[in-house]
């Protein structure tokens, strides 16, 4: 993996970690529809400039239904699913459950596309969702007999960046990041609209919540996707998908700076196996042998 892909992977980590605290903050002012409807339409505002200007307005419309599923599956389904989840859950463990997403790609990736699944990627992935199971261990205070669908919603959010990651890296590898970013990000727009208008807000957002809103949609939305869409065309899905065990680390760090949640020891070194994980998974690691595993 280039530096340049090192770099895209921590700055794109770093802005959907922050995506997890903002969605906290505003999701019970919007509701789960209208937050992620503005969110992405935002995303796909901020957007439009750049892909008319480069002209790749029509390579959207050529792509349109792969851009769809891919709007579907990798936005409007997941940040639905995470905006009710945050209603309940705090920042830090629904990142942590973003985290599987790398497993269910691997997986969805073998039993749908052939692809390999080789040992070094399997240890990655093992190691990472050690660090993850190290990470719910610590959290004493969950109730799970009062979140099992919130977190049922967060799992199927993870699944769905699982099948939306190997879809795009096989329907969409010739299509710009732009153009893939853009078109996705409308499409949601597009399929959330309806369910924004019939689930509005019965009291007016403060400040604080637009602030939250237009951050989400521009920073942790739009420029966050081109940097992922550009990550699946450079290292593959698998490897661009593993950049949710990297969000937890962030993630906590941001609760902690801006809403004083603690971080414990146990925290600390969890995110350090994850971050092996990764390293693992991505390839930054090498494993003595990269052989596929017969599955």
């Amino acid at each position: 993996m280039k530096a340049s892909d090192i770099r895209d992977m921590l700055l794109l980590a770093a802005l959907w970690g922050a995506s997890f605290l903002l969605m906290r903050i505003s999701a019970p002012a919007f509701g789960p529809a209208l937050l992620v409807e503005l969110r992405v339409l935002l995303a796909a505002l901020f957007l439009l400039p750049f892909v008319l200007r480069r002209g790749l307005l029509k390579q959207a419309q050529r792509k349109a239904i792969p851009l769809l599923v891919v709007g579907i599956f990798n936005s409007a389904l997941p940040f639905v699913l995470f905006s009710w989840a945050l209603l309940v859950l705090s920042t830090g463990f629904t990142a942590i459950i973003n985290a599987t997403a790398p497993l269910f790609g691997a997986l969805i990736g073998a039993a749908l596309y052939q692809q390999a699944l080789t040992r070094a990627k399997i240890s990655g992935m093992l190691t990472g969702l050690f660090g993850v199971t190290c990470l719910i261990s610590s959290k004493g205070d969950l109730n799970l007999t009062s979140t099992i669908l919130t977190l049922a919603a967060a799992l199927g959010a993870a699944v769905c960046y699982g099948f939306a990651a190997n879809y795009s890296s096989q329907q969409l590898k010739e299509t710009p990041a732009l153009v893939q970013a853009f078109g996705s990000q409308l499409a949601a727009a597009i399929i959330l609209l309806i369910p924004a208008l019939l689930w509005l807000p019965t009291e007016l957002p403060n400040m604080a919540d637009w602030l939250a809103v237009i951050t989400l949609g521009i920073a942790c939305t739009g420029i966050a996707y081109l940097l992922y869409f550009r990550l699946i065309n450079n290292i593959g899905a698998t490897g661009a998908i593993s950049v949710t065990f990297l969000i937890p680390a962030f993630a906590m760090a941001w609760g902690w700076l801006f809403i004083d949640e603690p971080v414990s020891l146990m925290m600390t070194g969890s995110c350090l196996i994850i971050l092996t994980g990764t390293a693992l998974t991505t390839g930054l690691i090498k494993g003595k042998k990269s052989q596929p595993c017969n599955t």
